[in-house]
């Protein structure tokens, strides 16, 4: 999302001529604003209708669940933006609860969903039975890390009193953050899709059938 902001601040500066006048009028236009939503709802929209399009066909509650992680990342995304205009009190909280909301979401769903893990009955407190690593710690520092990862939103309510080049700096930080946080997620949701697929035969082309062969005579 914050790369499509940026497209979208490049196209409002050259279609509208700033850099010839250096006068950045385009983005205190209410056009450009409301933009905003566009551009910030998309990816997290067209996720929501590809599950929904998942659950019409396949009739799975998974994926409307899946569906509403999307939708709940939706209302946060434009609470907050709405906050960047509007910095009252009522708007914070907004903020604060969808916010809230949408991370414990989402870790639900990385953590228990996703990786597989969080299983209370696990031989492997609180992993999986099975796991790929030898070493477990690796497992809990990675939730504890994608935790962290998770609510850098943080940032966007807190307003540090900074100037405008470590503005830029400091948004350029936290999309590396989560770039980081997705090549991170992947390891986990690949290892977990393996697994399943090796535990439910799904890469093998014959299935072990629940009796022995009988010789023919």
């Amino acid at each position: 999302i914050p790369l499509l902001r940026h497209l979208e601040s490049t196209a409002c500066y050259f279609l509208a001529g700033s850099f010839k006048t250096h006068q950045y009028t385009c983005k205190n236009g209410s056009l450009y604003r409301q933009f905003a939503y566009v551009i910030s709802f998309s990816p997290y929209y067209w996720r929501a209708m590809q599950c929904a399009r998942r659950w019409f066909d396949e009739s799975d509650p998974n994926h409307l669940a899946n569906m509403g992680k999307y939708v709940s990342a939706m209302v946060a995304a434009g609470a907050r933006l709405t906050y960047a205009t509007q910095s009252n009190s009522l708007w914070f909280g907004v903020v604060l609860v969808t916010s809230i909301v949408a991370t414990v979401y989402q870790l639900y769903w990385d953590f228990v969903k996703d990786w597989g893990l969080l299983n209370p009955n696990s031989k492997n407190p609180w992993l999986r039975d099975d796991l790929m690593l030898k070493n477990k710690s690796f497992y809990y520092i990675s939730i504890a890390l994608n935790v962290v990862l998770r609510v850098a939103w943080i940032e966007s309510i807190t307003r540090f009193r900074i100037n405008q080049v470590q503005t830029h700096l400091l948004d350029f930080f936290l999309a590396s953050l989560e770039v980081i946080r997705r090549g991170h997620w992947n390891f986990y949701r690949l290892e977990n899709e393996h697994l399943n697929n090796v535990g439910k035969f799904r890469a093998v082309k014959t299935v072990p059938l629940p009796f022995r062969e009988m010789d023919s005579d």
